[in-house]
């Protein structure tokens, strides 16, 4: 069973420099990572143009791909394994087996994403593992050059690992860059050219000593630019993973909120404003936007065709069912607050040709996607404060924490909460505003779980009981919460072990 292995690595070649940091290849062997022509010993990558077009890639192309892989299979992740959104679409099987938790290793949309996300690390690697070699060699190369684009480079992989480790829990990692593979070395270098999956914990460890070196040396920020990975953003991620019960340490949660907070954001008075549009062009670079992905009219989406219309051509691309459509029981919560502006800003009403889950007169959409040009927001201040509170919260600060939900419960015309007397309560309450406020952002399925797979479980398994428009679920359990590792990964791996329960 080796020599098949060795014999299919033997036909790739992968780096041949060292690396003193963690490098997460693409399963299987490591093409994509840093490369090398077949008959040198010198990466590709030699001088700091190099670094810098790795750099610009960043934005011109990675990021930007996220709209399929990284935006809307992660809301069908997040919103649809909850309570905010059926599937949509019951002719795209692959996401009704997800909302149903009845994915396997062979669902379309899990291998797409496990191949995504690892291709994305393998980008961001090209530069954090050649950058301090170029830096030396290379005179033209600034300090400041070095800082900036290592930690943009961190803070991309950063979010790729943390949402990798979120859908599949422990993934592959390796320690160096391996050299490529002879005849010779091919026993010593097999284990780096096909890794096993290492404990979340260690991926964590990694994930937060490159966002500190980040918050230290990232761009500041730009409030004329938010498609830019900056100090803010490697704070805003700190606070993620330190929330997470892996990592967990609230008063990391709060100290990196307070940081994001004091870098001048503010939220828009209008909750709307975020995803608004005139007839020339949609809003970008809001003063509450901390990381968005940015388009123009020009150079626009096309994701928005996979939730409702394009407002600029109403009629392009809707002439078939929608994904990510709104649930009863999430405009059955907006209405029981009597949250009008959260709500129209969420969820627009149009005509449509179906009717799967809604009258076909009156038919529920996604609506934070209205346009080619709307921006995909991936960090936000509101975001943040709900975070901040919620340490505050675990901290046992209860008039902290209600004074932060109420700043975002005020900007949407809302009565303020009155202050909760316990600790279960606080919580409820946060992960209630959590739901309003972030609603179709990628947030509720695992805002749930971080506080116990019974709380998601409730959510997950209650939806079909309440609401005939659900399909049938299979009951969440602790090993059904993670995706399945992918067959075609298995297959290319024998050092990979499949999560329990698939």
């Amino acid at each position: 069973m080796k020599k098949t292995y060795i014999t299919t690595a033997l036909i790739c070649l992968a780096a041949l420099s060292s690396c003193d940091l963690d490098l997460f290849p693409e399963t299987g062997y490591s093409e994509g990572n840093v490369k090398v022509d077949e008959n040198t010993d010198e990466s590709q990558y030699s001088t700091r143009e190099d670094m810098k077009g790795l750099r610009d890639a960043i934005y011109a192309s990675w990021t930007k791909d996220i709209q399929e892989k990284g935006y809307l299979d992660w809301l069908v992740y997040a919103e649809c394994r909850a309570d905010n959104a059926y599937g949509g679409n019951p002719g795209t099987g692959e996401l009704m087996a997800i909302e149903a938790n009845k994915q396997d290793a062979e669902n379309k949309n899990v291998v797409r994403d496990w191949d995504w996300y690892l291709s994305q690390v393998s980008n961001c690697n090209n530069i954090i593992c050649n950058i301090d070699r170029i830096k030396e060699a290379d005179a033209s190369m600034t300090d400041r050059e070095y800082g900036e684009w290592k930690s943009e480079a961190y803070c991309w992989r950063a979010w790729l690992l943390f949402q990798m480790s979120q859908i599949w829990g422990d993934i592959p990692l390796v320690n160096t860059i391996p050299p490529a593979i002879t005849a010779e070395n091919i026993e010593e270098v097999y284990d780096a050219y096909f890794p096993s999956r290492t404990a979340r914990a260690d991926i964590y460890a990694r994930i937060i000593k490159e966002l500190e070196f980040a918050c230290l040396n990232a761009p500041d920020v730009s409030h004329s630019d938010k498609f830019l990975f900056t100090k803010a953003f490697a704070h805003g991620m700190l606070a993620r993973i330190y929330a997470e019960e892996t990592a967990r340490d609230w008063a990391k949660v709060a100290e990196n909120c307070e940081a994001v907070e004091s870098m001048g954001f503010s939220l828009v008075d209008d909750y709307a404003k975020m995803w608004a549009y005139d007839e020339t062009d949609a809003v970008r670079n809001t003063s509450e936007s901390i990381f968005e992905v940015t388009w123009t009219r020009s150079s626009g989406n096309w994701v928005w065709m996979m939730f409702h219309r394009n407002a600029y051509n109403p009629s392009d691309s809707y002439s078939w069912i929608k994904w990510i459509t709104p649930s009863r029981d999430l405009i059955a919560a907006y209405d029981a607050e009597g949250d009008v502006v959260r709500k129209n800003a969420c969820i627009i009403i149009d005509e449509a040709s179906w009717s799967n889950y809604w009258p076909g007169s009156e038919y529920a959409f996604m609506h934070k996607c209205p346009t080619n040009a709307s921006s995909t927001i991936l960090m936000r201040l509101g975001e943040i404060y709900l975070l901040h509170a919620e340490a505050l919260a675990m901290a046992d600060d209860y008039d902290g924490a209600t004074e932060y939900v109420n700043r975002i419960r005020q900007r949407a015309g809302l009565k303020g909460i009155s202050r909760p007397k316990s600790r279960d309560e606080m919580i409820e309450a946060i992960l209630h505003e959590r739901r309003l406020e972030l609603a179709f952002e990628g947030f509720r399925f695992f805002d749930l779980l971080r506080h116990g797979i019974d709380k998601a479980k409730a959510v997950h398994d209650a939806m079909p009981g309440k609401d005939r428009y659900w399909q049938s679920r299979f009951p969440l359990s602790e090993e059904t919460v993670l995706m399945p590792i992918p067959q075609t990964a298995l297959d290319k791996n024998p050092s990979l072990v499949q999560n329990a329960g698939y």
